[in-house]
């Protein structure tokens, strides 16, 4: 049988909302993208809870909250314990993307459902992988490899190859066939006829200008409201396809000497266009050219500034073009500039991808775009006079409490070895279990022991001794020593927490000054929100920059790999049955759309088995010497050993004959010297190596179509028989090994 596949979806089949999907390859099962929403719905994770404890492995694709934002909730709260899998750019800007969601949320909101160190502890279980590196997965996913590929979509977005008894499963989701600047296009049109291609519709419906007419209307609109006086805002993801428009900005402000001053502006700014910089490698072709002939680095950003405050714009007076995070303006900076903007009507709002559902960028986008919309504005202010002495007041409260509560710990652990010694009737022994508090005790057992002097003078009568109280602390030893209580030798310290988190961001630090300061800042704070009513007078425009393939792209992608079976998911219902019977009548026969938490089925009908090569049969096979490998021929029948295991034995009777088989490749240029040294006159003409008077050798096919990493050609040898044509066809075969 082949290979067993089933698929099922946990999020983002028939909506648009975040991915994630199981996909179970023999048992094992793969949690591909475990993404969430701006907004954080938490019923969103229901499917993801119920089966987060039995996943094996998570495949990240791309690094921005729809395909990763869950990731530190489901490892805190879900029991999602298994390796994660991504490429470094993923895993960078992975980070950089939840450490700014958390710190805008945090300044709005008493954001609660993940931590900074949550975000750490999550992404400290990711193995970076580089493109086209087989990974080869152990234990119960023995047999597996699984590969990362080009998406074309975001830096490190990643196609991803699972790879069971030759079989391929090929995940693709929001991948992009066009070359942009900073990215070069998808691998997946390189497969042919995979077993399972699992893709999304969420394009199906949209066909896409060319990217001269794109970037044109871009520019233009841009220049158009700076000119009048206008500002514009750039609603923008955090590390995303905001480095294409970084580049484009980039490169028409120097082309056309602008003097606007352009701004990106989030938390973790710096740390974004740093790691751009670092990851040249991941990008498209010309910048690593430009960087390998001239090192010059495309994102040593010369005309846009990096800001992770407010404050740095009002610094500069004047129209300003300005790339906000978040996206789907629910919280950060663009939403806060779009409410300051909007009533404006110089200024335009451009977004360049569709929001979120439900999102205020979704509302702006809709046709026609409302008037005016209600927003919620909330800001963090410190405590001050009464909230502020109430706060300490209940902070002292919880400290003694917390105190209390390890001096009792303490007490009863240092009870226990106590008790554990004592001989009734002993005279030399005091009674450890009977404990008296004292407010006036001192030293390191006072609070363990009872006092020496009680009320009246009078000594129980447990008690021997009561001047001498003598207690020999007997210390727990292994192999290297003493064991010691590491908490024992911690400083207590109020700003503990704070000064423990990573001040420089990420695990390497990377994280800015400025957000570090919004991390370390301790001083007691409240939220308010109050709810206005903004009238929305300025532009709004969109121009798609998604960096995605569009629905005649996605047809004829998919007709060209041909898939055996394919799953559709992330789109709307319409697309999604769009793409469906197009699929149907011009891909395969076997399209699926699954519903949420629908498994499908989705195993090959090839019949495969395993076999094995019996010693018998080994030992009668003759090996040939090709380079640093060995070839021959294998004659077997297939039958059963003694254990019972399906083999390849000899054959009973005699083998059955088979042509002779010429393996290896050869240069014409390196034939032709060859030649040359035996006498024969020989020259190129007309793409052919003209031999003598009469014989030709040509090559016919395809170099750049390959099996197997060989290309697909034949030499062919022409002309009349004759001793001269004999002795070049042997000068040939001596070049290549015969079997």
């Amino acid at each position: 049988m082949g290979t067993s596949v089933q698929v099922t979806p946990l999020c983002g089949v028939y909506n648009e909302n975040p991915l994630s999907y199981l996909v179970s390859i023999d048992g094992f099962n793969f949690l591909i993208d475990c993404g969430w929403n701006d907004q954080f719905d938490t019923s969103l994770l229901q499917p993801l809870s119920r089966v987060a404890s039995s996943v094996d492995a998570v495949l990240l694709s791309h690094p921005d909250t729809f395909h990763l934002g869950a990731l530190p909730y489901a490892v805190k709260q879900l029991g999602l314990s298994a390796p994660i899998y991504a490429t470094e750019p993923v895993y960078r800007l992975g980070l950089l993307t939840m450490y700014d969601q958390y710190l805008s949320r945090k300044q709005v909101s008493e954001f609660d459902l993940f931590t900074l160190d949550d975000i750490d502890s999550a992404f400290q279980n990711v193995t970076r992988l580089t493109y086209s590196q087989n990974h080869y997965m152990s234990g119960k996913g023995e047999g597996i490899v699984i590969a990362p590929l080009v998406a074309g979509h975001l830096l490190g977005g990643t196609t991803w190859k699972i790879t069971k008894d030759g079989e391929d499963v090929i995940y693709a989701v929001d991948f992009n066939h066009r070359k942009e600047r900073h990215l070069n296009g998808t691998v997946l049109e390189s497969f042919v006829r995979p077993a399972v291609l699992i893709t999304d519709a969420f394009n199906a419906l949209n066909n896409q200008p060319s990217r001269r007419q794109r970037d044109q209307e871009f520019l233009d609109a841009i220049e158009k409201t700076v000119n009048v006086g206008g500002n514009v805002l750039l609603p923008v993801d955090t590390a995303g396809r905001v480095l294409e428009l970084i580049l484009t900005l980039e490169q028409h402000w120097t082309q056309k000497q602008l003097s606007t001053p352009i701004f990106f502006l989030s938390y973790v700014a710096s740390s974004t266009v740093d790691y751009a910089k670092s990851f040249l490698e991941w990008m498209s072709d010309s910048i690593a050219k430009s960087f390998e002939h001239t090192r010059d680095n495309a994102f040593l950003l010369r005309k846009i500034k990096l800001v992770i405050n407010k404050s740095g714009l009002e610094e500069v007076p004047g129209p300003k073009v300005v790339m906000a995070s978040m996206a789907s303006l629910e919280a950060g900076y663009s939403h806060d500039i779009f409410v300051e903007w909007a009533a404006d009507p110089k200024n335009l709002v451009l977004f360049t991808e569709r929001g979120q559902f439900g999102t205020l960028a979704r509302i702006l986008q809709s046709n026609p775009p409302p008037k005016a919309v209600k927003v919620t504005m909330s800001r963090r202010i410190p405590l001050v006079d009464e909230e502020l002495a109430a706060y300490e007041e209940e902070q002292n409260r919880i400290k003694r409490e917390e105190a209390l509560k390890a001096t009792l710990i303490k007490e009863e652990e240092s009870k226990a070895p106590i008790g554990a010694e004592v001989i009734t009737g002993d005279p030399m022994v005091i009674d450890a279990n009977v404990t008296h508090a004292s407010s006036n005790a001192a030293g390191p057992y006072s609070g363990a022991f009872k006092d020496v002097l009680i009320d009246g003078f009078v000594p129980p009568s447990s008690s021997v001794a009561p001047m001498f109280p003598f207690y020999d602390n007997t210390s727990e030893w292994d192999d290297f020593g003493e064991v010691i209580n590491p908490d024992d030798y911690v400083i207590k310290d109020d700003n503990m927490e704070q000064s423990s988190m990573h001040v420089d961001g990420d695990l390497n630090g990377n994280l800015d000054e400025g957000s570090a300061n919004l991390i370390l800042d301790s001083t007691p704070s409240k939220v308010v929100s109050s709810e206005l009513t903004v009238q929305v007078k300025c532009s709004l425009l969109y121009v798609d920059f998604e960096g995605r393939s569009d629905g005649r792209s996605i047809k004829s992608i998919l007709a060209h790999v041909a898939p055996l079976k394919l799953v559709l998911v992330h789109g709307s219902a319409e697309a999604t049955e769009h793409l469906k019977q197009h699929c149907l009548k011009q891909v395969c026969p076997h399209v699926y759309a699954p519903q949420l938490e629908e498994t499908i089925d989705v195993t090959s009908d090839l019949c495969a088995y395993k076999v094995q090569l019996s010693e018998k049969l080994m030992s009668k096979v003759l090996f040939k010497k090709l380079g640093d490998h060995e070839i021959a021929w294998v004659d077997a029948e297939v039958g059963k050993t003694e254990n019972g295991m399906i083999s390849l034995l000899p054959f009973s009777g005699p083998a059955p004959p088979h042509k002779t088989v010429l393996v290896g490749d050869i240069k014409m240029s390196d034939f032709k010297q060859f030649l040359a040294s035996k006498g024969v006159q020989v020259e190129f003409a007309g793409g052919a190596l003209r031999c003598g008077e009469y014989v030709t050798i040509r090559k016919v096919g395809d170099a750049s179509q390959k099996v197997g990493g060989a290309a697909i050609q034949q030499i062919v040898l022409e002309g009349p028989l004759s001793e001269e044509y004999y002795k070049i066809r042997e000068y040939l075969y001596s070049h290549f090994y015969s079997l």
